[in-house]
């Protein structure tokens, strides 16, 4: 098993940038593709960035691109999500989330993610 802890999070306001950090424990993870998902109230989960284990190659969605970034230090088994120009609509539950994988190539799905961290609150006021 995996275990994920998300810190970080907390009310900011609209243009803060914001650190996110995920620390994992557990089984060892340094084949595990890392990830971040959102909840906003009302919606579904979405996809946020990832970073893959071999490499550090990373993917965002489009709505993170140029304003997020993910990073990994896998000597601290730690994946971070730097989050800049905050707006009220990026207003969610973040969670880190990871699955080991083989292969280096990234997945946005959630259904590839087999462990969850319990998420961090990252409330936006305008």
């Amino acid at each position: 098993q995996v275990q994920l802890v998300e810190s970080g999070g907390g009310l900011v306001q609209a243009g803060d940038s914001l650190r996110l950090s995920c620390a994992a424990s557990g089984r060892t993870c340094t084949k595990c593709n890392m990830g971040w998902f959102r909840q906003a109230p009302g919606k579904e989960r979405e996809f946020v960035a990832a970073v893959g284990w071999s490499a550090g190659k990373t993917i965002y969605a489009e709505f993170a691109k140029g304003r997020f970034t993910v990073s990994r230090d896998n000597a601290k088994n730690t994946v971070d999500l730097q989050m800049n120009s905050l707006q009220p609509e990026n207003t969610a539950v973040y969670s880190c989330a990871a699955y080991i994988s083989i292969a280096a190539q990234v997945q946005a799905d959630r259904a590839y993610y087999d462990y969850w961290g319990q998420g961090t609150r990252v409330p936006v006021s305008a």
